[in-house]
């Protein structure tokens, strides 16, 4: 077999295992997957900085005992800092270069991990498509003419494109999840506070992003949350600590389960027949797995608690375009895409009062959340109400985009004080994904498990939300239906090594 073949075939924790036996090389693995990432580069445009010729020199010297040593990674060019290289954010706003590593970098080079690119996101990660003006678009290797997802889509792509076996990403409103599900991958969004976004940040979005990464295997998932977990001496708050190693959890039975499955939109919006067949086959495996799932309701969580997450992101937007601002010198309305100008804007619109009242309303409804799906080990829903959408497929158009150009040309964000036209904007944002922001509300772990793929050949995943602070649960869960399923051996179609 083929280094490239190797690199395709295997997951993180495989190849790890391969270098410490000396089977393989560090400097191998790290051209193959440089050379993979050029190849592929056509057919996803999922890079945003290569990182070559750092990974070249860190493949020969990277210690061989390390948990991961010389396995290839790529790192998002969003929300963390990587120092000399520079972090675009998705956006044309002027690149900005970090001086220092954040804690979560220096924690993946200590692994043994080896960047090789950054990966592209959508501007500022508002989208869930990653696709934006500075990089094009990142497409889907099972399909590429369709969506990877975002705002970790560059990062699945690379992952699903057999580029690199496991990748960093982010989750503010679904970010890690939207991508797995569109890609056949796992991803876990994390608990609130489970991995520090420091020095860069205390917290982003109110504490409503959170870190980890897109795998393609759960104990790749399971042992990276081993060694990146865990506050620093900045964190604002930490997760409650886990009772024993996430990598034991994923390699455990978890027992017989009580399982529940909401179903509905809490948008009211279309859900896909093929959405829910992948939520049938989740419980399907579910019950095979031995557990009792039960359907349940969840009306305290509907459209009133979407507009309030959809104006504190607004605002937190407006935040950031103030912060760039200062940091470039002058304005960044004229750098930045449309939609984000009119959200910015609006942002500058709603109140601090605003802000606070609706966070408020949003940690009640999380607490009601909390208390009231307790006595379920997890709780089964979807994340994407259809399959993966065709690229450019949430770009407005006719009516929507006049409106949109309405609001940006003549400075009029003012009227989403509407409440029938910001109901309107918000459906045309989240029609996608309906149920990934409630996790980030909450705080709640939740994992995106690949148990699908469409008549199309397309992937469509599911999510687990559990217990705050209860990964363990939902990975050992996870490893039971990846066991079951087989889903582990699936591999998008594109360039398959011969």
């Amino acid at each position: 077999m083929s280094v490239e073949q190797t690199l395709w075939a295997q997951d993180a924790t495989g190849l790890a295992d391969l270098v410490r036996k000396g089977e393989i090389s560090p400097v191998e693995l790290t051209e193959a997957a440089i050379a993979r990432a050029e190849a592929t580069r056509p057919d996803i445009n999922a890079s945003a900085e290569p990182l070559y010729d750092a990974a070249r020199t860190r493949a020969k010297t990277v210690d061989r005992s390390l948990p991961l040593a010389g396995v290839p990674f790529a790192i998002k060019d969003l929300g963390i800092a990587i120092k000399g290289v520079p972090t675009h954010g998705g956006s044309r706003i002027p690149a900005w270069l970090a001086d220092v590593n954040s804690v979560l970098t220096d924690r993946y080079l200590a692994a043994g991990l080896i960047p090789i690119v950054t990966s592209t996101s959508p501007e500022h990660g508002l989208r869930l498509m990653t696709e934006s003006k500075a990089f094009g678009i990142t497409r889907n290797p099972w399909n590429t003419g369709h969506t990877s997802g975002g705002s970790s889509g560059g990062a699945a792509a690379l992952v699903a494109a057999g580029v690199v076996p496991v990748a960093h990403a982010s989750d503010g409103g679904g970010s890690i999840r939207v991508p797995a599900a569109c890609t056949g991958l796992v991803g876990l969004k994390t608990s609130r506070g489970r991995i520090p976004l420091t020095p860069l940040v205390s917290e982003s979005w109110y504490g409503m992003v959170v870190d980890h990464a897109l795998t393609r295997s759960v104990r790749d998932c399971a042992l990276l949350l081993d060694l990146t977990h865990g506050p620093d001496l900045l964190s604002p708050y930490a997760a409650l600590p886990p009772k024993g190693s996430f990598t034991a959890a994923a390699a455990r039975d978890p027992g017989k389960l009580r399982l529940a499955v909401y179903r509905k939109s809490p948008l009211g919006l279309p859900v896909s027949a093929e959405t829910l067949v992948a939520l049938d086959t989740a419980v399907a495996l579910a019950r095979e797995g031995g557990h009792t799932v039960e359907d349940i309701d969840l009306p305290f969580i509907g459209r009133d608690f979407f507009a309030d997450f959809a104006s504190s992101v607004a605002s937190a937007v407006a935040g950031t375009m103030r912060a760039e601002a200062l940091r470039v010198g002058r304005s960044v309305l004229g750098d930045i895409e449309r939609a984000t100008r009119v959200v910015a804007r609006f942002g500058e619109l709603v109140s601090a009062g605003e802000t606070y009242a609706g966070l408020q309303r949003l940690h009640a409804a999380s607490r009601q959340l909390i208390a009231e799906t307790a006595q379920y080990d997890a709780v089964l829903m979807p994340i994407i109400a259809h399959p993966p959408l065709a690229c450019g497929g949430m770009d407005p158009k006719g009516a929507d985009e006049f409106i949109e150009n309405l609001l940006d040309k003549l400075h009029l964000s003012v009227l989403l004080k509407l409440k029938p036209l910001f109901g309107q904007m918000m459906d045309k944002s989240l029609w996608f994904t309906h149920w990934p922001a409630i996790q980030n509300v909450s705080g709640q772990p939740s994992i995106a498990l690949p148990v699908h793929v469409t008549d199309a050949g397309l992937p469509l995943g599911i999510q687990a939300a559990g217990r705050p602070g209860d990964e363990e649960t939902l990975l050992s869960l996870a490893a039971q239906m990846e066991k079951i399923s087989g889903w582990l051996g699936r591999r998008a179609p594109l360039r398959v090594p011969s």
